[in-house]
């Protein structure tokens, strides 16, 4: 099928198929050609993020795939009922990188500040207190939806009993963010950048290094630190701290952060975004298996709040973020 596509649509004979990740793909005169989703984007997001792609390929970045035009010089292609995007990607530049991964992400960051033009489709910038306040604002009305009816399940019953702490941590999230907006001054270099929806050690894992475009969101470069961050504690909030502060130091040593931006990324963190997933999983799912599975998870993350407090009250130190220098606040009642 894959090969039918490349040559029907795009006038490129390669027969080898592979699996790379979790993408299909055909390998052809010297380039790897993956066959994706778009993931219902629009013809005008994807001509905006093979700009961007362009972009960081021109500034040197040979991990991030060229997004193929069609014979008809259409980004999308229509096969068989669905849409596609086509992206290659050279055999020899998708080898695994083995430099520390705080100061790829750190030189990324910085190519993609420099993008050249407005971007307007997969801009996220300033929208972090609309974006939460929505979130909230939808799991405030299920939750009271179910406040005086019996809970039907465990899930339920924890949902109900567990939401007024994550909203009053959200909302702190969110003040915590207008203050920085208020009180502090964004330097040059919190410009936005070429962020990802959520970074996380697998993001660039695995042998197969492909920085896929449809991984991309322009936004703050904290989004990116945050969410590594986030994923990392999760993993194993035993042993986080070594990584953290090796990650923080790796990064710096390319891209020292401004006050504004270890506040944002603070912010962020304190932000229960792995709850609102949780949650919001756990409604939108048909599976008895994933909601089982989304049981146990809420189960977890409700056990390790306590835990996940005394990680927020010593990450600016864990860090190596400059605390008293740049004045850094810190919520008071973490402490108490």
């Amino acid at each position: 099928m894959l090969p039918t596509l490349l040559e029907t649509h795009y006038g490129i004979t390669a027969k080898e198929q592979l699996k790379m990740k979790t993408y299909d793909a055909v390998r052809g005169n010297g380039w790897i050609y993956i066959i994706t989703n778009p993931n219902n984007r629009e013809e005008a997001d994807v001509i905006e993020l093979s700009g961007i792609s362009q972009h960081l390929r021109s500034y040197g970045d040979k991990q991030v795939p060229i997004i193929m035009q069609s014979k008809d010089r259409s980004y999308l292609t229509n096969w068989e009922q669905q849409k596609y995007c086509v992206l290659a990607i050279r055999e020899v530049d998708r080898q695994k990188r083995h430099t520390k991964l705080g100061r790829r992400l750190a030189k990324f960051h910085e190519r993609g500040r420099r993008v050249p033009f407005q971007i307007e489709r997969t801009s996220r910038i300033g929208q972090w207190k609309v974006l939460w306040e929505k979130r909230l604002e939808q799991m405030e009305k299920v939750w009271n939806g179910l406040l005086f009816q019996t809970p039907e399940d465990e899930f339920e019953r924890m949902f109900i009993e567990s939401f007024p702490y994550y909203m009053g941590l959200t909302e702190n999230a969110i003040q915590y963010l207008v203050d920085t907006e208020l009180d502090d001054e964004p330097q040059p270099t919190d410009s936005g950048t070429v962020c990802h929806e959520r970074f996380t050690a697998k993001t660039w894992g695995g042998s197969d290094l492909i920085k896929n475009p449809f991984d991309w969101v322009f936004d703050h470069r904290s989004r990116d630190l945050a969410e590594w961050t986030r994923e990392r504690y999760f993993r194993n909030n035993q042993t986080y701290d070594v990584d953290v502060k090796q990650f923080f130091a790796e990064y710096q040593s390319i891209a020292p952060l401004s006050s504004f931006s270890w506040r944002l990324l603070f912010a962020r963190l304190i932000f229960p975004l792995h709850y609102f997933d949780c949650v919001e999983s756990y409604y939108l799912s048909q599976s008895e298996q994933e909601k089982r599975s989304l049981e146990e998870w809420l189960s977890k993350i409700i056990k390790q709040s306590a835990e996940n407090e005394r990680f927020l009250a010593g990450f600016y130190q864990i860090s190596g973020a400059p605390l008293n220098r740049m004045n850094l606040p810190l919520l008071e009642w973490l402490y108490q």
